[in-house]
């Protein structure tokens, strides 16, 4: 009977995985920033432990974002020797890197996604950083990937590092020094912000730097390279992402020369689209079957709604907003940071000062522009959706819910009560979100007791 018993508690445990909803890498499933299914939060107030199911502190300075896999949530950080971290926040156009870098310890950790507790913590490297980063930016800032199997996390020059789901080293590999920073001047230095991918066997990294620019795709299990393709690129920041169609995969890249397409079992290129913005960060996504691509680093601001199945240049001729791959397209309106998101027939684009712009996803028709704020704000964080609402997190630590349509209706404000730079996740109706200095998780009907787990 005890037997019995126990293949059933593990059958239970099985199913309850199985049904979990996952989000494996930045913005979700394919950078889509979408996950229906159990209605997330409208309101909550984290300084009044409303609505917050668990809040647990992590130390170190990171805007990676949190994925979760089953009732896991993995996050990475940068931990300085230093008592504080050089940060600054909000708009400004400063480029200078933070003056004093010392020994830092980048670390993984996995806490449970119900109550928050730590479950375990690995330090992957110690030393001092090889390159210096914007004081905006933080030296843990690529999102990890998962496919329930396999935590990869990239700590930039730090190297490529990949854990089992409970914090086995499974392999690590050396990427080289992936210096991204301002293309006028070497010396300022800005950190590398790519997220990797994982592509069925392949974990794929883009790497636009200051030098020897490269897309490459490493083994799964092994760390080993599998294929690795130079890119005539300057830096850029924005995540690679592969749709999947009908008769082939792409893998989808930003670049402030080029957006560019590539089979992502060999890194061929298929096609490219120019011209683009001279910083590009939004990452590429899938929705209504077609490739959604934009910047918005002043004065080419570009969105692209682009057709799968393209070859060679795809580039429009002068005047033209749309052709034979590409099914309507902006020279303006692009964001500067948040990756825009599509939801309900709608494409809704953030812009780093809090202006929200709607449009039909289908031909580009602007449906309505209002500003989130009325006192401004910086955004940074990208947005995510969920039954029928929209969450765009801004750095003075507040979130809002906007209900999704063709008219502007703000739900609510929810205050964090820290600085919001990681694009939050969404599983099974919790809310996950990162804040400089903690991880909570915002869930309707939640006890509010407001402890910090250890």
């Amino acid at each position: 009977m005890k037997r019995l018993a126990l293949i059933f508690f593990f059958l239970c445990l099985i199913s309850v995985s199985a049904r979990a909803q996952n989000w494996p890498q930045f913005r979700g499933p394919l950078a889509s920033g979408v996950a229906e299914g159990k209605s997330a939060p409208v309101k909550w107030d984290a300084e009044k432990s409303t609505n917050i199911k668990w809040k647990t502190p992590i130390p170190g300075l990171s805007h990676s974002s949190p994925i979760v896999w089953g009732n896991k949530v993995f996050i990475t950080t940068a931990v300085s020797s230093l008592p504080k971290d050089e940060t600054r926040f909000g708009l400004y156009g400063d480029v200078a890197p933070v003056k004093d870098d010392p020994k830092h310890t980048w670390r993984v950790y996995c806490l449970d996604k119900q109550t928050g507790k730590i479950l375990w913590e690995r330090t992957a490297y110690e030393g001092i950083p090889k390159v210096k980063r914007h004081p905006k930016s933080s030296h843990a800032a690529s999102t990890p990937a998962t496919d329930g199997k396999h935590i990869i996390a990239l700590f930039g020059s730090e190297g490529l590092y990949c854990y089992d789901t409970k914090g086995k080293l499974l392999w690590k590999q050396d990427v080289g020094v992936l210096d991204a920073g301002w293309f006028y001047d070497p010396d300022y230095q800005w950190e590398h912000g790519s997220s990797p991918i994982i592509y069925k066997n392949l974990v794929i990294l883009q790497a636009d730097i200051q030098k020897n620019s490269f897309i490459a795709a490493y083994d799964l299990k092994t760390g080993k390279q599998v294929w690795k393709t130079a890119r005539e690129e300057i830096s850029s920041w924005g995540t690679p992402t592969v749709y999947e169609g009908k008769t082939r995969a792409e893998l989808i890249t930003n670049g402030t020369k080029a957006v560019r397409g590539y089979d992502p079992l060999t890194g061929k290129e298929l096609w490219r689209l120019t011209p683009s913005s001279e910083i590009t960060t939004p990452t590429p996504f899938v929705a209504l079957d077609l490739i959604f691509v934009a910047s918005g680093y002043r004065p080419m601001q570009p969105i692209y709604a682009i057709k799968p199945g393209a070859s060679g240049d795809i580039s429009l001729k002068e005047g033209k907003e749309s052709s034979e791959f590409i099914a309507w397209s902006k020279t303006r309106g692009g964001p500067y940071m948040p990756t825009p998101i599509v939801y309900s027939e709608l494409l809704y684009v953030c812009s780093n000062n809090g202006v929200l712009t709607a449009y039909n996803a289908r031909t580009g028709e602007r449906v309505y522009q209002q500003r989130l704020a009325d006192r401004g704000g910086a955004f940074t964080a990208s947005p995510i959706a969920s039954d029928g609402k929209i969450y765009l997190s801004s750095e003075d630590g507040e979130i809002f819910v906007v209900k999704a349509g063709p008219k502007h209706e703000l739900l609510s404000v929810n205050p964090i009560g820290e600085v919001l730079m990681a694009t939050p996740a969404i599983s099974d109706g919790i809310l996950i979100v990162r804040g400089i200095n903690h991880v909570f998780a915002v869930a309707e009907s939640a006890a509010t007791n407001g402890k910090e787990k250890k």
